[in-house]
């Protein structure tokens, strides 16, 4: 059976979302609502849009700010009076943006002790933080084919004397993140844990990102169709709303700073994921693969077998449902520009 938040622990809570115009903050943000929940909203609007909040704008609070320059004072007023901080923030992207953005994506390294600080000066009891797959050592995840599912020990932070190593430097920075957290929790005594989403697609996602890019292109009936690099490049794809309540029950459950995976186990290379879309969208295009453009680790799978002990979770949404939805969404909300712009699939733009 498939465990969901429990309504008693989140009703009239306090809780901060950071990120929460984001794509998977404001599915988020729609769940507390929904329980009851008090909800605080942070967010620049740098790649969140106030359209992503539209179903619960009038029940939350906004604040717009940059979490990389503000100050702590000015953060203890914002943070003020919350008990649950699920920080989302981050400067990231997809594989195009993360590659070519090193200098931007090493911001999250301020974003995120700025955090951290405010919630430990303030009202603030736990504090949930988003960390990624990327942290996990490449040379795992180097094999098209591969069975291998990555345990949340082989990015173990409770021993700093272990070797670590992560996938590019927005790999490094969540998983300093997670170190941070840790020892904000170990000098200060505040709760929290980290959960660690792999390749996340849904509703509200930018093209940025695989599973958007694909539909992007098939929407623009773009033919031939490309393909980054030579589509056989393996990912663990979780739909967004099972990523948000398998972050609850984190909150919910895991307060000493550990980590848990949230994916499938389940890996789909990305010709199989565009063929799906292809019988879904009834559009047949010829096929190209462009071997210049970065593609990342070549097979990523999430072990969750710890995550189903401790939270009694599982993902829900199948990948057929879930790109179905997708794509019925994005078919919606979305005007054809005649042509494929490629600066959107590297910049993320509102």
């Amino acid at each position: 059976m498939i465990i969901g938040p429990n309504p008693s622990f989140w009703k009239e809570r306090n809780v901060l979302v950071t990120g929460g115009a984001s794509f998977i903050g404001s599915h988020l943000v729609d769940t507390l609502v929904s329980l009851g929940c008090n909800v605080t909203v942070i967010d620049n609007l740098s790649s969140g849009t106030l359209e992503n909040l539209r179903e619960s704008g009038s029940k939350i609070r906004f604040l717009k700010m940059d979490l990389e320059y503000c100050k702590l004072p000015e953060l203890l007023e914002a943070f003020k009076d919350n008990e649950v901080v699920f920080h989302l923030a981050a400067t990231h992207g997809g594989r195009g943006y993360i590659d070519t953005h090193p200098a931007d994506v090493a911001s999250n390294f301020s974003i995120d002790h700025h955090v951290f600080e405010a919630s430990t000066s303030s009202t603030v009891d736990q504090v949930i933080f988003t960390s990624s797959a990327c942290v996990y050592p490449p040379k795992l995840q180097s094999k098209v084919g591969s069975d291998y599912l990555l345990k949340e020990s082989d990015a173990d932070i409770s021993d700093l004397g272990k070797p670590l190593s992560s996938d590019l430097e927005y790999g490094w920075a969540k998983l300093m993140g997670e170190v941070q957290l840790r020892s904000f929790i170990r000098q200060y005594g505040i709760k929290g844990c980290s959960v660690r989403f792999v390749t996340a697609y849904g509703p509200r996602e930018n093209e940025t990102h695989a599973i958007i890019a694909l539909i992007y292109k098939a929407f623009e009936a773009m033919n031939p169709y490309v393909i980054w690099g030579d589509g056989n490049q393996e990912r663990d794809f979780t739909y967004v709303s099972d990523l948000v309540t398998g972050s609850m029950l984190a909150a919910e459950r895991v307060n000493d700073g550990s980590a848990v995976n949230l994916g499938t186990g389940r890996r789909c290379s990305l010709i199989e994921i565009a063929r799906m879309i292809f019988e879904i969208m009834d559009f047949h295009p010829r096929v190209k693969f462009d071997l210049t453009m970065p593609v990342g680790v070549l097979s990523r799978a999430l072990d969750i077998s710890k995550t189903k002990e401790v939270l009694g979770w599982e993902p829900a949404v199948s990948l057929k449902a879930g790109l179905k939805t997708t794509i019925d969404w994005y078919v919606a909300s979305h005007k054809r520009n005649g042509g494929i712009i490629e600066r959107i699939l590297l910049e993320r733009t509102p």
